[in-house]
């Protein structure tokens, strides 16, 4: 029996850890956890070991506290593919946009290496502005509003978004200017940027495996239950979705098949 305990208020740390308490008081069995923020949610995380209950730490690592496993993806890898992906597009010459995660966020900082470590096979690309957007889709389409108003408005042949949300900020403040929107790439392989893809909006988008990180979770927490071995780390594998192979993202995420520890090995 799975039971889902879900922040849903501004102050995050707060409830999560109150949430934690909660699971605590009921004695449940085990615990896959994604905290909110890797460094103060480390006490909550010495409750949880402190309490001698299993805890599987997924997509976000603590730098505390101690974990059976960790379950994560390859930030900077899936960013620089990504990236890749529109410089080789953009025919390794023009005009870039990238938006970038909050540095508080720890998927943002290794998007952001990767994404630069790719412009730097591609020394024709010139970047003209680099800023954090905030993971969000209002923050990146009021950036973008505000570089088509000026006069003249920068050449824009590129943009390379840290997530999704950001590209459809993106993809609005063009639509709104009226104006042709450059080749666009995010990251998450949501069901919104596979529609783009599909329509020719957007390029591509890295696929972020959170279902993927989901299932590998609460298997491990399975298998640590019935005293199973466990790896100590698992990182999901990604891919660049475009056109080519936007097919299998159009399945929902709830019923795709969960992949098994031993097939995430074998590849």
């Amino acid at each position: 029996t799975v039971f889902h305990y879900i922040p849903t208020s501004p102050d995050n740390v707060l409830q999560q850890t109150a949430l934690v308490d909660e699971a605590l008081k009921v004695q449940r069995d085990a615990i896959v956890f994604t905290p909110v923020d890797v460094k103060a949610m480390v006490p909550a995380a010495q409750k949880i070991n402190a309490a001698d209950v299993p805890l599987v730490n997924v997509s976000d690592r603590l730098t505390g506290g101690s974990a059976v496993a960790f379950i994560g993806t390859d930030d900077y890898g899936i960013a620089l593919e990504t990236a890749r992906t529109l410089l080789k597009a953009m025919g390794g010459k023009g005009n870039v946009v990238v938006l970038e995660g909050p540095d508080t966020i720890p998927t943002a900082a290794g998007r952001l290496r990767g994404f630069k470590d790719a412009l730097k096979e591609f020394p024709d690309v010139k970047v003209v502005l680099s800023k954090n957007a905030m993971y969000a889709r209002p923050a990146a389409f009021d950036l973008l509003k505000a570089m088509l108003k000026l006069s003249p408005p920068p050449q824009i042949d590129g943009v390379i978004a840290a997530n999704d949300a950001m590209a459809f900020g993106v993809i609005e403040a063009f639509k709104e200017a009226k104006k042709k929107p450059p080749l666009i790439v995010g990251i998450n392989a949501s069901k919104e940027a596979v529609e783009l893809i599909k329509s020719g909006e957007m390029l591509a988008s890295g696929d972020y495996n959170g279902p993927v990180e989901g299932c590998l979770g609460a298997e491990i927490a399975i298998r640590t239950l019935r005293k199973q071995a466990v790896p100590k780390e698992v990182m999901a594998k990604t891919a660049v979705v475009d056109k080519t192979n936007h097919e299998a993202y159009e399945i929902p995420a709830e019923r795709r098949p969960c992949p098994t520890l031993e097939s995430m090995a074998a590849k």
